[in-house]
Order: structure tokens, then sequence, then C-alpha cells
């Protein structure tokens, strides 16, 4: 049997607030098969609260301080443990940024926007202006700073294995003046090559691929079952059901058959980069002919 692994209660608030529903469950005797029985909810997701990765909703909170006896705790700081975890995230958000900490590997398919883990505070910046046209200063940089923040896990000890998927519009797409886009693909070329990832780009021409909807992300843990994370406007969902996550899983493979290869996808990076730093975008966007 693998050692425990105690959550460290210490690092922030949700980690406390696992480890006291960890604390209060084995108190009571209880396993977690036990503790989710009528709640639901499945073992995973009790098991991610416990090592502070996902917040407690409130229904689930409502339903543990019945079972525990604890004298609605649990509900009453629910939303500490929320608003904790937010920082700076949109709230359907923040049990992945969360989440991204502890990953083994994470993989990334992203038709629309470069993804937040490889964008530079300028692209971010760009993005959340154009999201937020009426935020203030102060909204906007708060969110740009949450979202490079969450690269700081590629300096752990033990990062996860990152893979990425992008659509080759992402790199033509002028989101930024010719000076950034340059470094923002810099940036891209630098982060691959560091960390030992892997990109790949699917190209336009490409007529379809298995995952022609929105920007999906896959998840593994070493102590957790597998999640699937999936986004479109203004909301995001979490699934964990195993054969939802089994059908991502293939679906995600199929998808690196129809991308690029990783050498040819980085050298397409690297000539759109000198594009950018040439001019040589603007000729092109030029010469393309109109529909």
């Amino acid at each position: 049997m693998p050692p425990r692994k105690d959550t460290d209660a210490s690092a922030n608030v949700p980690s406390f607030y696992g480890a006291e529903l960890r604390f209060k469950r084995e108190l009571a005797g209880l396993t977690l098969e036990q503790l989710a029985e009528g709640s639901y909810r499945g073992v995973p997701f009790l098991s991610q609260i416990e090592h502070g990765e996902r917040r407690m909703p409130l229904d689930l909170a409502r339903h543990v301080d019945k079972v525990l006896g604890t004298d609605g705790f649990f509900e009453r700081r629910c939303e500490d443990a929320r608003k904790a975890k937010q920082s700076g995230h949109a709230e359907y958000f923040a049990d992945v940024a969360e989440m991204e900490q502890h990953a083994g590997t994470i993989e990334e398919w992203a038709p629309m926007l470069v993804p937040g883990l490889l964008q530079t505070a300028a692209y971010a910046r760009a993005l959340v202006r154009a999201a937020m046209p009426r935020a203030s200063v102060g909204e906007v940089e708060e969110k740009v700073v949450a979202r490079l923040g969450r690269a700081n896990l590629f300096e752990a000890e033990r990062p996860p294995t990152f893979w990425a998927i992008l659509d080759e519009s992402l790199i033509r797409r002028r989101v930024l003046p010719a000076k950034g886009m340059a470094e923002l693909l810099d940036h891209i070329l630098t982060l691959v090559d560091v960390t030992r990832s892997i990109l790949q780009i699917v190209p336009e021409t490409t007529a379809s691929h298995p995952f022609m909807m929105g920007m999906t992300k896959i998840m593994t843990f070493a102590d957790a079952p597998p999640v699937v994370y999936v986004e479109s406007l203004h909301s995001g969902q979490l699934i964990d059901y195993p054969a939802l996550v089994k059908d991502y899983r293939e679906s995600y493979d199929l998808l690196r058959a129809a991308a690029l290869s990783p050498e040819a996808s980085l050298a397409m990076i690297r000539a759109a980069a000198e594009d950018y730093r040439n001019g040589k975008h603007e000729d092109r966007l030029e010469r393309r002919p109109l529909a």
C-alpha cells in the first residue's frame, strides 16, 4: 500500500478546508465512499477536495455537515474557500487553475486562443481587455497576473508533462501589433524548448478533424482519476465521468494524428515569427483574395 499523502493545511485556505474535512471524516470512522453516499458526487471529487484541489459546492457542504454532524461548519466556510481559490480567475476556472498545479500531464487543444500557460503579458492583457471592455486597469491586471502565474508550475521540482495542439489560425490572427505577435511566438518556442514540452499545429488546410468544437484540456494525476475541462465564452465544465473522459482521450489521440509533426509545427511558428518581424505578415494579408 502506498504511504498516506497528507495535505499541507498551511498551504492555503482550500488546503486547510480539505485537511479539516479529512480529519472530521476519519474521526467519524467513515471512508470516502461512505461520505459520498447520497451526495450525488463521486469519490474522486471528494478526494480532490480533501487535497485542496477542488472547491466544495454548497450542496455537498450541506451534505457533509449533516453526515458528519459538524454543525454547519463546512457550509459556513464554503464561500471562504471558493473566494480563496478564485484568486483573479473566473469562478468556473478556479478549480482548473488549482488542479493544474497537481497534474502529472496536461494536454490542451486550442482552436481559438493561445493557451493561458503559453501566453505573454501583452497577449493576455489584450484578451482580457477585449472580454471585459468596461473593467478597470486594476481588474484587468489582476486577471493578467493570475493567468501568467499559472505558468509557475513549469518551475516545480516535478513539473507536469505538457502537450498542446493549436489551430494554425492562432499564429496568423493578429491579436497584437506585429512586434507583440513575434514576441508571443518566440515565447512559445522558448517555453516549449526549455520545458521539453510538445506542441503541434493543425494546419488551416485540414478539412475536418475530431475536435472541431471548443477548447479542451485533459489532465491526469498520480493519486486521482483523470479529468477533462471544456470551455465556452462565459462558462466552463469539468468532466470526470470515466466513459466521457475516455471518449475525449480517444478524440485527442486522433487529433494528434491529424496535426503536423512537432518539428514541422515549430518550424511553422518560427517562420510566422520572422514574418511578423519583417513585415511579411501584412503583405500576405493584402494578397489574400476576398471572399
